[in-house]
């Protein structure tokens, strides 16, 4: 691949790949820890509820925004390289990616300020509409995955 960062290329597209993997894992694991924490708040388990509180926090600092920052940067400097800011042709698949990037950007800080949200003892959701949003971040990488591999448009 020829652009700007020639012969480092292939060790960038394969840190974004490996911290995208950080960074889904965080959000299939944050808002299940969300539901346990509802779940543990409705009962009157104010310890449990205390716990998950801190490893919710734990996630969030250690893996998930720091994951986030790095794919961002990342996956900027691969779309610069292929051309994203010269409007080169052929990369409607990428257009397509960043859209969902940027919804799952949304979907991020939607989880840690739901996780606020219930430190602070005030939930919205139902244990149920939470797992339902839950599978947000699957439908997304799932067709993230098919825009970057088959490049439809």
């Amino acid at each position: 691949m020829t652009g700007f960062l020639g012969a480092a290329y292939d060790w960038v597209k394969a840190a974004h790949l490996i911290f995208v993997i950080f960074w889904m894992a965080g959000l299939f694991m944050l808002p299940r820890y969300l539901v346990y924490h509802q779940e543990a708040l409705a009962a009157g388990r104010m310890d449990e509820a205390t716990a998950w509180i801190e490893r919710e926090g734990k996630i969030r600092s250690i893996i998930l925004t720091p994951a986030m920052i790095v794919v961002w940067v990342l996956g900027l400097a691969l779309a610069v390289n292929l051309g994203l800011l010269d409007g080169a042709g052929g990369l409607g698949w990428l257009h397509a990616k960043l859209l969902l990037v940027v919804l799952l950007t949304g979907y991020h800080g939607w989880t840690v300020s739901y996780a606020k949200k219930l430190a602070a003892g005030k939930p919205t959701l139902t244990g149920r509409h939470l797992r339902m949003i839950n599978e947000v971040p699957a439908l997304a990488v799932t067709l993230i995955v098919v825009l970057v591999i088959i490049k439809p448009f």
